[in-house]
């Protein structure tokens, strides 16, 4: 069972020439994430995944985790509030054990990607953005802690 994610030639050609913009979009996508994390890391209950020092993130996704024992609500109140808004984001990935297809597999682990999928969250963030639309979501997150 699985898919075939083999690229066309047409789509390879098409991916090559995104190679010219490809520093630019890198660039937006990190000022994405630090506008998100400064006005949202102060938000009780809200963590940002940090980059390690070794490391230099394309934060092509920018991705957050609420406690729900510190926020008093969980992701879900975040994404609902957002869609009234005509704002699409959604949790994080649910994770391979979770997956009807291995309900029947042994597991080792996955406490931790369980509770990264039940309390992440996936904000939009994609380099088309402006900063009309990122102040926007970050006001909208916010009053999610203002209620």
């Amino acid at each position: 069972v699985g898919y075939n994610y083999r690229m066309s030639n047409i789509l390879a050609a098409i991916g090559r020439g995104q190679l010219r913009v490809l520093q630019d979009r890198v660039e937006r996508k990190r000022d994405i994430f630090t506008k998100y994390q400064k006005h949202l890391q102060v938000l009780p209950g809200v963590s940002f995944m940090p980059e390690p020092e070794f490391a230099y993130s394309t934060h092509w996704l920018t991705c957050i985790t609420i406690d729900p024992a510190i926020a008093d609500f969980g992701r879900d109140k975040v994404i609902a509030v957002l869609e009234e808004n005509n704002i699409e984001a959604r949790p994080t990935w649910k994770p391979m054990h979770m997956q009807p297809l291995f309900k029947d597999h042994q597991i080792v682990g996955g406490k931790v990607s369980a509770e990264l999928f039940n309390n992440g969250l996936c904000l939009p963030s994609g380099t088309g953005m402006t900063d009309y639309d990122l102040n926007r979501v970050i006001s909208l997150v916010q009053s999610c802690w203002e209620t």
